[in-house]
């Protein structure tokens, strides 16, 4: 076999455990809350309470429960009926809800990257002057101001004063872009600082002074032989990354009424709707696991000193 492929093996191996360990303390503590998610100020009759329970599965004891439904969710990848959502499982749910989250991660991903990797590099090639001290005092602020605090400066700036922006919804580009760039300010700002700092380490190798030394222009310097060095520190943080801007956005989400996953897990955990909160968390679980992976991959692409059998 060769080393990719036991990569590979050990790898999804240890993702269906830590999936596993996921899904278990999730079930756990979820059940753990006080109270049920038929519970309500109206109190239900008793037989009413009875039948409503026995057609969710709830008056079985909790073990029976829990290997019922892990057995769907391993064995039909189906999480069940939403308890709270008539008519709606959870499935259907997250099918509903996921592509609109993904589509605001993907474009503030990519704003976050773009941002954060020119500002890091124009940093580094013109450290210790105005530019430098400038874009790193901007990532300083993004990063210390929260994603929501952010966006409720940018409504009543681009919304309600300059009126660029609808202030809520989804449906159009327009409503795309300002939760976008909002979700993805604060990690532009984390990009641009761990940037500079891979670059100022690759500026001061051997083989860019040889570069240099040959007659080779700054600019091709920098692209074709310092950039890759230098992106691997946010090659590594772009794997929690992806999953911090999918969690980021279940503020963001409510804020400026988009119906993603993070709206409806929000509810989900108000209201103990006990497979709806379960089956977003452990959609987040995977992403955050596989992009894990792929960055892990990536090391071996980017820098060819990296070999895939010590990953």
């Amino acid at each position: 076999m060769s080393k990719f492929g036991s990569f590979l093996i050990r790898r999804i191996c240890w993702i269906i455990v830590t999936l596993w360990i996921v899904y278990t303390l999730s079930f756990i503590l979820m059940r753990s809350v006080p109270g049920g998610p038929f519970d309500s100020e109206r109190k239900l009759p008793k037989d009413i309470q009875k039948n409503i329970e026995a057609k969710y599965n709830l008056d079985q004891p909790i073990l029976v429960q829990y290997f019922d439904h892990l057995g769907g969710v391993v064995f039909h990848a189906d999480f069940g009926p939403s308890f709270k959502m008539a008519d709606f499982t959870v499935n259907e749910v997250i099918a509903q809800g996921f592509p609109v989250s993904a589509s605001m991660g993907i474009f503030a991903l990519t704003f976050a990257v773009l941002l954060g990797t020119t500002a890091g590099v124009v940093s580094a090639i013109r450290r210790h002057t105005a530019l430098d001290a400038s874009f790193m005092a901007a990532a300083t602020l993004g990063i210390a101001v929260p994603n929501f605090v952010l966006a409720s400066l940018a409504i009543v700036v681009f919304v309600f004063q300059l009126r660029i922006f609808p202030a809520a919804g989804w449906g159009s580009i327009t409503q795309l872009i300002l939760p976008a760039l909002c979700l993805g300010a604060p990690y532009a700002g984390y990009i641009a600082r761990l940037t500079r700092t891979g670059m100022l380490e690759v500026l001061g190798s051997d083989y860019i002074r040889t570069a240099y030394a040959k007659g080779l222009n700054e600019r091709r310097v920098v692209l074709r032989h310092a950039l890759r060095g230098a992106l691997l520190p946010v090659v590594s943080y772009l794997g929690p990354a992806t999953a911090g801007i999918l969690t980021g956005s279940l503020v963001l989400e409510q804020l400026f009424a988009i119906p993603g996953m993070g709206s409806h897990f929000v509810e989900a955990a108000l209201q103990l709707d006990y497979t709806l909160a379960l089956g977003v968390v452990m959609v987040y679980t995977v992403l955050l696991l596989v992009m894990n992976t792929l960055v892990d991959l990536s090391y071996a692409v980017i820098d060819p000193r990296v070999k895939i059998e010590k990953l």
